[in-house]
């Protein structure tokens, strides 16, 4: 077989999801297509792993299925091969044939597949499962044919794909890939560190640290992962995620990042070197009692409001932060600013965790015109950077094409650049002492401390009218834009209020 191209792969993997058009929601694509790609791929690798043995060991067939010759084993009857024979009754024979895959290997594929409906007939009847079968049969998914870094690739941009047609409920599990790759940059997670994502989704976070170690020369391979996922199917993409990408040092593990944290040393939480996170904002529905006397003791700053657990997740993961540990937090501006965390966020400055506040453009956040920002925090913070917090507007460093918008790698460089300089730059960034944000009673929105800049600086200073309509727009737009945030702020707090005290239907 010949190796297939990234465009080959893309079109095939998009294909399948094609065939599902009519029959279900978009947004339940990922819980069929997804197995289907891993079974098939487990099941293509096995056969190059059974030829590789039998080469070995001059045809030996007994040697050749020996379970040390495999990464996963595949029980008799639940090959791919064995599935795609059945006349009928299919949906049932997929799923039986993953249970199997699941129980054969348990510390690795313990409940990976999800728990897809594959036997309803009625949305997946026998004939729609065999053309899914046939579909993905056409290619050999061997590693030869498709190494490790161009699947994850393609399984990444299939990952994009059903984001873009799963409307309002993609950004639960998808994160902007470039705003990611901004994230990771800034973190620049070294060999040997470990990296956690606290409500990882599809795990795109921890594949972009890795794909940054392999980018500036590290040995990738001695990184150790780590995530927190809610959702049971969502959490299963980021562990075949994981493994297509050819990861092998991971645990992801499902469950309640603030009811239950999984990564546990001991009686304490475990400690990690890099956090990357964009954990779910503002939700309501979480148990504030036992927050406020957390085992683990994450209520350090603070309990939030009930119907804002944004500064639970942040005290999470600043919990969870070893002595060298860096975070960068990807929030709506309103935990800059909201009066009701101001007490949390004050103790937060003044413990000087802070290291940079990052404003993005708007549409960064999936299906929501919000504007974003990241939080970079350090326990570790150079002399030079102590009592000090780094301010970048970036609110222009963003390109809006085909209703997508997205950093382009020059609006990644200007930011990344302006934080390791940590300097003055009129316009864009502002390095601001603690004493000085203890006089704004550390509300940490940019624009009570970036000014923007006006295109004809001197002849405004020269006359007290603007020089232009266009300097007057930009003046009220920089005068107005902490007062919009503000508003935005108050209308989602109304919001709140309002379906609070409304009756129940």
């Amino acid at each position: 077989m010949s190796r297939i191209s990234q465009q080959e792969l893309e079109s095939y993997l998009w294909g399948a999801a094609v065939l599902l058009r009519g029959l279900i929601d978009a947004g339940d694509y990922k819980q069929f297509i997804f197995p289907l790609l891993f079974f098939k791929r487990i099941s293509d690798v096995w056969d190059e792993e059974y030829q590789t043995a039998l080469a070995d060991s001059d045809g030996d067939l007994s040697y050749a299925e020996f379970a040390e010759n495999h990464r996963f084993q595949i029980p008799e009857g639940a090959h791919w091969n064995d599935v795609r024979q059945t006349p009928k009754n299919v949906g049932m024979a997929i799923q039986t044939a993953l249970r199997q895959l699941e129980a054969a290997n348990p510390d690795l594929l313990a409940g990976i597949f999800g728990d897809a409906p594959w036997t309803n007939r009625e949305r997946l009847p026998d004939e729609t499962l065999k053309n899914l079968i046939e579909h993905f049969s056409t290619q050999t998914l061997s590693v030869a044919n498709v190494p490790e870094d161009e699947l994850g690739n393609a399984y990444e941009f299939l990952i994009k794909k059903f984001a873009d047609d799963s409307g309002h409920t993609a950004a639960e599990f998808y994160t902007n890939r470039t705003v990611v790759h901004l994230m990771t940059q800034l973190l620049a997670p070294q060999t040997g560190e470990s990296i956690y994502d606290p409500t990882c989704g599809t795990g795109g976070m921890l594949i972009s640290a890795l794909t940054e170690v392999k980018r500036s020369g590290g040995e990738y391979r001695t990184l150790k992962l780590y995530g927190q996922e809610r959702n049971l199917i969502t959490s299963g993409i980021a562990r075949m995620n994981l493994f297509l990408h050819g990861v092998e040092d991971f645990q992801i593990i499902r469950g309640d990042t603030l009811a239950d944290p999984k990564h546990i040393e001991g009686d304490r939480l475990r400690q990690f070197d890099v956090i990357l996170a964009n954990p779910p904002y503002s939700i309501k529905q979480w148990d504030r009692t036992a927050f406020e006397q957390d085992k683990w003791g994450r209520n350090f700053l603070g309990t939030p409001p009930q119907g804002r657990a944004d500064y639970a997740f942040q005290q999470h993961i600043l919990a969870s932060l070893s002595n060298k540990g860096r975070c960068a937090i990807l929030w709506p501006h309103g935990v800059l600013f909201r009066n009701e965390e101001q007490a949390m966020r004050n103790k937060m400055v003044e413990q000087d965790w802070v290291e940079a506040v990052i404003g993005l453009g708007p549409n960064l956040f999936y299906n929501s015109p919000m504007e974003s920002c990241i939080v970079v925090c350090n326990r570790n913070k150079p002399a030079a950077r102590k009592h000090k917090v780094l301010f970048i507007d970036a609110l222009n460093e963003v390109t809006r094409e085909r209703a997508q918008s997205f950093l382009k790698p020059e609006h990644q460089l200007r930011i990344l650049d302006a934080f390791q300089a940590f300097a003055d730059q009129p316009g864009f960034a502002k390095v601001v002492t603690l004493a000085e944000l203890q006089s704004q009673a550390c509300n940490l929105s940019i624009p009570l401390y970036v000014k923007r800049q006006t295109s004809n600086t001197s002849s405004a200073a020269n006359s007290e009218q603007p020089a232009s309509l266009a300097e007057a727009w930009d003046n009220w737009q920089t005068s107005g834009r902490a007062f919009w945030q503000q508003m935005d702020n108050l209308v989602e707090t109304l919001d709140q209020l309002v379906s609070e005290t409304e009756p129940d239907a």
